[in-house]
């Protein structure tokens, strides 16, 4: 929650410098601007602000809000990169793939620490679940994952919403294998601790790379996570 409140924020208060070291304020100062790159950050100290600075500032509008969190713009404009974070020593990629997830491998993967990663969040298929979408969400030691609706491709196209520009936006995602199945996930980190090599081979290991010679066996892969909505929708 208290990431959340950070990625969402116009203003951020950075209290009590006075009483760390300054090597500490920026690990922080990093860390909060690796959550969000456009809020306001006010550092001090007994809390000595400016009322004028936190009230009343009519800045808060939730559109915009939804786009300060850096993994939203990474994820969603992957071609206006953010250059404000490399000064604060953070750094961050877009781990992009087609192939689905071994589910025991993937949940192993979801258990273990990431070195050197503040914050990662997006969405993956596994090779039990082909018609689900699944989020993952990390913030510091603790990691998330959750299904939250359906791929397109598993979905009637004659019960996809109609325009033209829904359409448009599907297409942006399409291919003749996986229609919009696909792996997805950011991760920023600090830039000396976050490995993305590493890390993006362990993901790779992840994969089911024959997947599309032998779906349904696939399908059988033994699979560890907990009940998603699908479950609870066929009992």
């Amino acid at each position: 929650m208290l990431v959340e409140q950070i990625e969402f924020a116009n203003v951020i208060i950075l209290n009590k410098i006075d009483l760390v070291s300054k090597q500490d304020i920026e690990t922080v100062r990093a860390i909060i601007r690796g959550l969000n790159v456009k809020a306001k950050l006010i550092e001090t100290t007994l809390s000595q602000v400016d009322m004028k600075e936190v009230m009343d500032t009519g800045l808060y509008n939730l559109e915009e809000a939804q786009e300060h969190p850096l993994w939203a713009q990474e994820l969603y404009n992957p071609n206006e990169h953010v250059p404000e974070t490399e000064e604060y020593g953070i750094t961050s990629f877009v781990y992009r793939e087609r192939q689905p997830f071994d589910p025991e491998k993937i949940y192993a993967f979801f258990n273990q620490e990431w070195e050197g990663v503040v914050r990662a969040k997006g969405f993956f298929w596994i090779s039990s679940r082909p018609d689900y979408v699944g989020e993952v969400s990390q913030a510091g030691a603790f990691v998330r994952h959750q299904g939250i609706g359906r791929w397109w491709a598993a979905i009637p196209k004659n019960q996809w919403p109609d325009g033209n520009a829904m359409e448009e936006v599907i297409k942006q995602y399409w291919t003749k294998d996986y229609g919009d199945r696909r792996q997805e996930i950011v991760f920023i980190g600090l830039k000396d601790q976050m490995d993305k090599e590493a890390i993006c081979k362990q993901l790779d290991k992840c994969l089911v790379k024959d997947y599309l010679t032998a779906p349904e066996m696939a399908k059988k892969l033994k699979d560890p996570f907990p009940q998603w909505f699908q479950q609870q929708e066929a009992a």
